[in-house]
């Protein structure tokens, strides 16, 4: 794959996604989800401190447990990329001037992961700040911290986070083709099989579910917040680990498809 082949289609695929509105649209509705999220979960943790006691917390930790509601405006936007391409027909087109289909999928992965990586920091960046302000205020008792370094980290995995989801949601579209298929598909890997599988009991099911995507990038970020009543037991590095695995494979299964199908 030559590198200047590889950037010219990196550029038409960033200026096709920049120049449409549902983008636009999607961005602006996973900041604001973000920002409601997070000052709704960072309100509830300084009135859960004010009632029982307890120490400061980073502005930045109810924002990484928001990502479990706001990862479907992100999801929506990267299944866009290509699903609205198949709907259209402009696919053909696609095609046609990228023949080699895997260079096609490589730049679109590579473009939406890296959009997806500044809209985290960047929305994350927003969010943490009004919680922060938010929480200040009186009746939150100042419960919310905002140390620099945690801040920047925290930001930075948030990002992290949203790129790989964001790569898998284009894979998982890829194979698919369409936009409901998708949503299906990636519902049920981010939120409805690992609930299934919390709900279903037993210690196998139990780690099976803790390694499905959303939690394993919840681990990643070290939230403690996850809905799994604890911190996710194994370390930041192996949930960063299943997280790429997740993403790879749902490229690899798109592509597979992409080679092999007509479009």
């Amino acid at each position: 794959m030559g590198a200047k082949e590889l950037g010219h289609v990196i550029g038409a695929e960033w200026t096709k996604l920049w120049s449409v509105r549902s983008t636009w649209w999607c961005l602006a509705c996973a900041a604001a989800l973000m920002v409601l999220s997070a000052v709704t979960l960072g309100g509830a943790m300084a009135t859960d401190r004010l009632r029982d006691g307890g120490t400061r917390f980073p502005a930045s930790e109810p924002v990484i447990s928001a990502t479990a509601f706001t990862q479907f405006a992100l999801v929506t936007l990267a299944m866009l990329v290509i699903t609205s391409e198949y709907a259209s027909g402009g696919i053909r087109t696609t095609l046609q001037a990228t023949p080699v289909r895997g260079r096609l999928l490589a730049a679109k992965a590579l473009v939406m992961a890296l959009a997806m990586f500044a809209t985290g920091v960047v929305s994350g960046g927003v969010a943490t700040v009004v919680t922060y302000a938010v929480l200040s205020a009186g009746p939150f008792g100042g419960y919310a911290a905002l140390p620099p370094a945690e801040t920047a980290l925290d930001l930075l995995r948030l990002g992290v986070f949203s790129a790989l989801v964001s790569v898998m949601a284009l894979g998982v579209g890829t194979a698919m083709r369409s936009a409901a298929g998708t949503l299906t598909v990636v519902f049920m890997l981010l939120m409805g099989l690992p609930f299934m599988l919390l709900m279903a009991g037993g210690q196998a099911a139990l780690e099976a579910s803790l390694r499905m995507p959303m939690f394993a990038g919840l681990a990643f970020m070290g939230s403690a917040e996850n809905m799994t009543g604890g911190p996710i037991p194994y370390p930041a590095g192996e949930g960063l680990a299943w997280l790429l695995a997740w993403a790879a494979a749902a490229v690899a299964a798109g592509y597979a498809v992409l080679r092999r199908r007509d479009a």
